[in-house]
């Protein structure tokens, strides 16, 4: 081990297993999960050292060889697409593979949407791979606007079969993960019409290719969308359907049948695979965060840069502004990770009232899972550029390892719910639990005695150190910007604006305030989660410095917000300012341990700058004399800089 982090190591106050233990849930599920990222790592089909040196094809292809070898795994250790063991296997591989959408969209969907009998059809064919199915939602000119979906499945009562058909060029499906060459069969979302009348988006399940030889089938126009700027294992892809012939079974009736038309109860029960997704981001936001947290901290401690004092030239990691930058990463990345699991409770907890019958919390879950959605992955995204740019010029280079990460998780804030769309959609729940406080649930109850306080009851540092006190602050911020929004869109209604109108007019409001709302919703999740849980105290200790953090840094960056409630003066602001110049000094002591302890395997990292030894400069220079343009010492195009160089002006 390099000897800078073998020596942070050895400073660190509390005992990093632990930390692990707590993260993974228990020491039972961190040896689960470190025996299941064994399984790949140790397979020579999943290596990753010549990733960048490498075809789009020739990506896709070993795409697809992982994708077997993964299934194959599956089978011989009875592990089902179901499980929390698949999903950690889905995280280890290290790249997305061609077939997880089928997973975790197309069986998800058959199961939570189709009747019994739909279930017994498909669910086996598509749990054993006996056909391969995506999610076709999205098309070339509608995304997250569901309602204005273009693709129409008309139901033809003679033949009792429905017509799938795309009318336009922007009907096409477009972006569908496994679309373009792997999948034979796709959920598909459509119009649909009955008696000539449009009933809205349902679902339908449509084969697209051969059983026989994988061709298209007639009337199916389909391929890959081509380079994107990450996902390249996987083929998205575009599909236009000509009048396509589909048996009535094949709409998905579990809450909705189309003959003699019966609607679902909630039809937001449509959108409930999408749901899942986004409640599955919250979790992955802090997985790629805490990943970029721990390739720039290591390698700032590693690092060292320019003279504090003249002869003393420290680690990077020793300079406030590098801690002000990383610091509130490592603490973002542990309060996502409790949002995280508050979210997977919450929506087991919706999904077992759906399967017995009680629809009511669909609205709830759907308005949370949308803001959070939103507010985690543009959070984390902007938090990997800022871990990269920490890191100067080697993290511009892709053995970093921050490319992987940015460049797959920089879709995040467009695929399932474009983040500004999702903002405004959990907007509208959220202003309508203020309309109506007795309907709020939990996670808005402050909406219920909507009284402002004025004052924040801050005279010392020592008081920007309590929960409750911080949880209070980004309630009254929240609370502040929905009242003021809403007396604006009254306002705007009162004289004369309909409520379309207004709701456009005050958009900008609107989104500041549900991002205040998630962001109080964090602060108050984090500080709770610490409290439930136990801990020996030296972790305590390093486990409240790192949430003292996160909260006080979020009202330092939304200064002027708490200033302009009045709820705030500059006093206060100040005192914030010096608490977080307090709490960098005692995270420093504990960072490289406290990233150690999210624990990511150096395959996992595929990064130079952030392996476990801080070994960078030889591994820097192992990975350069991998690039394909040193395999010769001159190159075959020397012929042409050849002419320049002799050549006479």
């Amino acid at each position: 081990m390099d000897a800078p982090l073998l020596k942070e190591r050895e400073r660190a106050t509390f005992n990093v297993t632990e930390l692990i233990h707590l993260l993974n849930g228990s020491e039972e599920e961190t040896k689960r999960r470190k025996e299941l990222e064994s399984w790949l790592y140790n397979n020579p089909v999943f290596r990753q050292d010549d990733r960048y040196q490498i075809s789009r094809e020739e990506v896709y292809e070993r795409g697809l060889q992982k994708t077997r070898e993964l299934v194959n795994l599956c089978r011989r250790k009875n592990i089902k697409f179901d499980s929390l063991d698949f999903a950690r296997l889905n995280i280890s591989t290290l790249e997305e593979l061609p077939f997880f959408l089928h997973v975790i969209m197309f069986i998800p969907t058959i199961r939570g949407q189709g009747t019994e009998e739909q279930k017994r059809k498909w669910l086996p064919l598509a749990e054993d791979l006996k056909i391969l199915g995506t999610y076709a939602q999205t098309e070339l000119g509608h995304g997250t606007f569901l309602r204005g979906l273009e693709t129409k499945a008309t139901y033809d009562v003679s033949s009792r079969e429905f017509i799938v058909n795309s009318p336009t060029i922007t009907s096409m499906k477009w972006w569908p993960g496994g679309l373009g060459k792997t999948c034979n069969y796709a959920v598909i979302a459509a119009q649909l019409y009955t008696k000539g009348k449009c009933y809205g988006i349902h679902m339908f399940i449509v084969q697209l290719r051969s059983l026989e030889d994988h061709k298209p089938l007639p009337g199916v126009t389909i391929g890959d969308i081509g380079n994107k700027y990450g996902f390249h294992t996987v083929d998205n892809g575009f599909l236009r359907l000509d009048n396509v012939r589909i048996p009535y079974e094949n709409m998905l009736m579990r809450y909705a049948k189309a003959c003699d038309y019966i609607p679902p109860v909630n039809p937001k029960i449509n959108y409930g695979t999408m749901t899942s997704i986004r409640v599955d981001l919250v979790k992955d936001a802090s997985v790629i965060l805490a990943a970029a947290s721990t390739i720039a901290i290591r390698y700032s401690a590693v690092r060292h840069q320019t003279e504090i004092r003249p002869g003393e030239e420290p680690p990077v990691l020793d300079y406030i502004t590098q801690q002000f930058k990383l610091f509130p990463q490592i603490a973002t990345a542990i309060a996502f990770h409790f949002a995280g699991d508050y979210m997977h409770r919450i929506y087991d907890k919706v999904q077992s009232e759906i399967f017995d019958g009680h629809l009511s919390a669909i609205t709830e879950l759907h308005g949370i899972s949308a803001g959070l959605k939103a507010f985690t992955t543009d959070t984390s995204i902007a938090g990997v550029e800022i871990c990269r740019r920490a890191c100067g010029g080697h993290g511009y280079s892709n053995a970093s390892g921050f490319q992987r990460f940015y460049e797959n998780w920089l879709g995040s804030a467009t695929y399932e719910g474009e983040n500004t769309v999702m903002y405004l959609q959990a907007a509208r729940y959220l202003f309508k639990c203020y309309d109506n406080p007795k309907e709020a649930p939990e996670t808005m109850s402050y909406l219920r005695y909507p009284q402002n306080k004025m004052e924040w009851n801050v005279k010392s540092a020592d008081d920007v150190s309590n929960y409750a006190t911080l949880i209070t602050a980004f309630e009254q911020r929240a609370l502040s910007k929905i009242s003021s929004t809403a007396k604006k869109l009254k306002n705007l209604t009162h004289y004369g604006m309909n409520r379309n109108d207004a709701w456009n007019a005050a958009s900008v409001d609107i989104l500041h305030s549900i991002k205040a709302h998630c962001h109080y919703f964090i602060v108050k999740n984090y500080m709770q989660s610490l409290n439930h849980l136990k801990m020996s105290s030296p972790l305590r200790q390093v486990m409240t410095a790192v949430a003292l953090l996160y909260a006080n840094y979020g009202i330092d960056e939304h200064a002027g917000d708490f200033l302009e409630s009045g709820f705030m003066n500059g006093k206060q602001i100040n005192l914030v300012r010096a608490k977080i110049l307090q709490l960098l000094k005692e995270i420093r002591v504990n960072a490289v341990a406290i990233v150690d302890s999210f624990d990511f395997d150096d395959r996992f990292l595929r990064s130079a700058l952030g392996a476990y030894d801080g070994n960078v400069y030889n591994r820097l220079f192992k990975w350069a004399k991998l690039s394909p343009l040193n395999k010769t010492e001159v190159h075959s195009s020397y012929k042409y800089l050849r002419r320049i160089l002799q050549s006479k002006l």
